[in-house]
């Protein structure tokens, strides 16, 4: 792709997610949604590979179907309270409208169909794309919605919680599963938001970091299937020492990075007299941890003379850009002593 377009399409992505940001007006967020959309919608299809075209085609359509959602649900806001701004949601018909909008816009069970299907037809630059920087605009419309029925949310997260861990179990693809892991931590994230805001920003904080080094590693690796991950240990085989760590951080194992928002999720829960939803949730981690030990295991424990049938690739210098997987997998390995300050800087 032309750098001039390339730099121009970035630069909308930034500015749609930014007016989101600044924006009290339901118009004008609705503006930076649309703005983001059609900015990703190129880069998404620069291979004219049909796979490409096809998850292309998928994502405009469900981005397009929320967008019209979040307009409608916006212009009965008006309709009925007279009221264009986004802090001054009164009627729970909007709200519940808006909710479901943006679950549909980020990939909630259970709206979330179109989130596999979508990431499994792109190359996994734009992937990471669609799955860190995605997320920013209609998750800050969501702290601020709120929706005072807090049963919607509840029933949103677990579901996506259960659902994130039960599609990942039988897949092969490494998008795929990556896919159902944002399903998942996304659950986690809508769990709590309604009982502390600055929890689930830490939770969105430490999923983008964990996701950005998972997708270098199989980027570095050019892996997309658990096959093509099973015989990469000849590539880098430092790599192949940290991935399975990786992994489970994703997963929330202490001692690990990811441990710590579903610890803190958890506990804020079990406050909240939600002891059911989680342990729900706990158990449906499992779930996700399963198939990133299958992960783990293909990647480590199938190396030479135990290696699977296939012959392994040629050990060659690669051309990716290093600091930024340096950076993401010592964050992801080695921030859970932080702990107690992050706790003191919630409390705040």
């Amino acid at each position: 792709m032309n750098p001039y377009i390339l730099a121009a399409l970035l630069f909308g992505l930034g500015l749609g997610t930014t007016i989101t940001f600044a924006s009290s007006h339901w118009l004008l967020a609705w503006m930076g949604l649309e703005m983001n959309t059609l900015a990703i919608i190129p880069l998404m299809a620069q291979h004219h590979h049909p796979r490409a075209v096809e998850a292309t085609t998928k994502y405009f359509l469900t981005q397009v179907t929320a967008a019209a959602m979040l307009l409608f649900a916006s212009t009965t806001n008006a309709w009925l309270t007279g009221q264009w701004d986004i802090q001054q949601m009164t009627h729970p018909l909007p709200i519940t409208l808006i909710t479901l909008a943006l679950a549909l816009k980020i990939g909630l069970a259970p709206v979330h169909s179109w989130l596999p299907e979508v990431l499994q037809g792109l190359d996994l630059t734009t992937g990471l794309i669609l799955s860190t920087w995605q997320k920013l605009a209609p998750f800050a419309l969501l702290l601020q919605v709120q929706p005072a029925n807090s049963t919607i949310l509840i029933a949103f997260g677990v579901a996506s919680t259960l659902v994130g861990g039960w599609g990942g179990l039988n897949q092969t693809q490494l998008r795929k599963i990556l896919a159902y892991s944002s399903i998942a931590h996304l659950g986690w994230m809508i769990l709590v938001l309604q009982f502390s805001p600055s929890l689930t920003l830490l939770t969105l904080l430490t999923y983008f970091v964990m996701t950005i080094s998972t997708f270098l590693v199989f980027k570095l690796n050019k892996s997309t299937t658990l096959n093509m991950l099973a015989t990469s240990w000849a590539k880098a085989p430092a790599l192949t020492a940290l991935t399975p760590l990786i992994l489970l951080s994703l997963g929330g194992l202490p001692p690990l990075t990811g441990f710590m928002p579903k610890w803190l999720i958890l506990q804020e829960l079990t406050k909240q007299d939600l002891a059911p939803t989680a342990t729900l949730a706990a158990m449906s981690a499992l779930l996700s941890l399963y198939f990133y030990l299958r992960l783990s295991y293909a990647m480590a424990l199938t190396i030479s003379p135990n290696n699977l049938t296939g012959t392994t690739p040629w050990r060659l210098q690669h051309s990716q850009f290093t600091l930024p997987l340096a950076l993401a997998t010592t964050a992801t390995l080695l921030l859970l002593p932080l702990t107690p300050a992050v706790v003191a800087l919630l409390a705040l």
